[in-house]
């Protein structure tokens, strides 16, 4: 299976008679009350929504929202919230959870704490779907968000958190391009260094389940033109599922350069940890964290 858009997933996660359970923690927030309650109507989640009764209650009269109280928990504050959130999955009376009104680093204290939080072992790493129109599927980029730095073993579990992502969606051996700024090992470049590693580990197995191809340029693992006009040749090239960016700032600009130049669409949250967060940014319009819940609800497990 592969999401040619946003609409494909959508639709995809409406087929599935369960709905997700959602806790959303500091819910008081019009643009995450907006979108969790679109993701309500369109049979995507059920929702739980943590922090100030009085303030969300308030926002959702402004919004002609009237959830039934049950779907209400009030907490003293926001790391409460999060606490609460992190509780909830472990009891099994949430599948996921989304950042409301709170501070990325309140949330992720409780998330990543070692005694109660939802780590797995593992980095946690942040995955991107980004329907860009003129990509003939949805294209993931990671890591803009979480990972600063990685070094070599970080990036083969930022490999394997958004390998395994996909093959929960229902992928097959997703195709993975480690990008670079040439095809070729330069030694005064590490990350070419690493993105040949990268792949050599693939073929001896010890990353499993997708096809490796690096170092890559960016054109190369996006157009099969310009695969084609450098005699470049790999199964990756021109039909890349997932780009892993050298760093936080290349994934970031690489993001926002989608989103703002080239007319994308995106959705993000936070992989690697035991269930999906969806982690947008306190700016980020009510439709974009809609696509958010509804990618975070066809990662569940």
């Amino acid at each position: 299976m592969i999401f040619k858009s946003f609409e494909d997933l959508i639709k995809h996660v409406q087929n599935n008679k369960s709905r997700k359970r959602v806790a959303v923690v500091a819910a008081q927030d019009e643009h995450t009350l907006k979108a969790v309650f679109k993701a309500k109507q369109n049979n995507i989640v059920d929702p739980i929504l943590i922090g100030n009764m009085a303030k969300i209650k308030e926002i959702l009269r402004d919004i002609k929202e009237e959830p039934d109280d049950s779907v209400i928990v009030e907490v003293e504050n926001d790391a409460a919230a999060a606490e609460k959130a992190v509780e909830f999955v472990h009891h099994n009376k949430a599948d996921f959870i989304m950042k409301g009104k709170i501070q990325t680093a309140d949330i992720l204290k409780a998330v990543v704490n070692k005694e109660k939080g939802l780590g797995i072992g593992n980095v946690m790493s942040h995955f991107v779907f980004n329907e860009v129109p003129n990509y003939h599927k949805l294209l993931v980029t990671t890591d803009g968000g979480m990972m600063m730095y990685p070094n070599l073993d970080e990036k083969r579990q930022i490999i394997e958190n958004t390998v395994n992502t996909l093959l929960t969606m229902g992928y097959e051996n997703p195709k993975v391009a480690v990008l670079a700024a040439v095809e070729k090992v330069n030694i005064k470049m590490p990350e070419s260094v690493q993105a040949d590693l990268l792949k050599k580990m693939n073929q001896k197995g010890e990353i499993q389940n997708c096809t490796v191809e690096g170092p890559i340029s960016y054109d190369l693992a996006v157009s099969k033109k310009s695969a084609e006009l450098k005699g470049y040749v790999s199964p990756v090239a021109g039909d890349a599922d997932i780009l892993i960016a050298p760093n936080i700032t290349a994934g970031n600009i690489l993001g926002k350069c989608l989103l703002c130049s080239a007319d994308a669409k995106m959705a993000g949250f936070i992989v690697g940890a035991k269930v999906p967060i969806v982690l947008t940014s306190r700016g980020s319009s009510a439709e974009e964290k809609y696509l958010s819940l509804v990618l975070s609800a066809s990662a569940v497990k």
